[in-house]
């Protein structure tokens, strides 16, 4: 069924802090970009050994760039997006788009975290461009069945931290995940136990060619197991201004 846009997709944005367009990138798109992921994830772990879970941005690498180009100026996307968003807002560029893997061996999970702050920082900043419509959008665009994405509903809405969230801050008290020294499957409990920790959080299940669109500085995580295959697309939905303030060096 062809992607169909509505006013529940600005709702819902609104309201959780995220929404999907479901299916929104053609069947010959995914394809193309499948094959130029598969050179992603060699290069990938040519660098950064089997565990390397990203490439970013693709821009940098020897990877055909006609892909992402495409996908970039899909013109239903770019479409859905400015209706969600602004006109000013780009779906994704080659020049920042990365491509996030399975990793090779080990299960693993990022820390939960707020994009834009970190431990020792000005919060001045982040603070005032929190609720602005420029900063702090980003995608998730899988290329095949992916739901590594956990997201908390709502706390794209309030800059301050509930209690039994903060613990769980890359930036307070556990800064990692301690998995040394655990097979497999132990890491893959360990994993999902501090994902599940979190107050109010809630798994994206994306399909081939969905594009999650979502607030950045809420709550979020990545979890990752090596016997799925992972191919996502993982950009800001950038404008000029949020690009000047992550290049002025503003972001934690």
């Amino acid at each position: 069924m062809a992607f169909e846009f509505s006013e529940r997709h600005i709702d819902e944005f609104k309201t959780r802090g995220y929404t999907v367009f479901r299916q929104i990138v053609p069947p010959s798109l995914i394809r193309d970009l499948r094959a130029a992921a598969e050179e992603a994830r060699r290069l990938a772990r040519e660098k950064g050994g089997p565990q390397a879970q990203r490439l970013q941005p693709v821009g940098a690498y020897e990877i055909d760039r006609g892909p992402f180009v495409d996908f970039s100026g899909l013109p239903e996307l770019v479409d859905a997006v400015a209706r969600v968003l602004t006109p000013r807002h780009s779906p994704s560029n080659p020049e920042t788009c990365g491509i996030l893997l399975e990793p090779a061996e080990e299960p693993y999970c990022t820390t939960w975290h707020r994009d834009g702050r970190s431990a020792g920082t000005d919060m001045g900043p982040w603070r005032r461009m929190f609720h602005h419509v420029d900063f702090f959008n980003q995608t998730n665009c899988p290329l095949y069945r992916d739901s590594s994405l956990w997201y908390v509903p709502g706390s794209h809405l309030r800059p301050d931290d509930f209690s039994l969230e903060a613990p769980l801050d890359r930036e307070g008290p556990k800064t990692s995940i301690d998995l040394e020294g655990m097979d497999s499957e132990e890491r893959e409990r360990v994993c999902n136990e501090y994902v599940l920790a979190m107050p109010g959080a809630v798994r994206l299940d994306l399909e081939a060619g969905d594009y999650a669109l979502y607030r950045s500085n809420a709550w979020h995580l990545g979890t990752y197991v090596p016997y799925t295959k992972r191919a996502t697309l993982h950009d800001y939905v950038d404008t000029p201004a949020f690009y000047e303030w992550r290049k002025s060096g503003e972001e934690g």
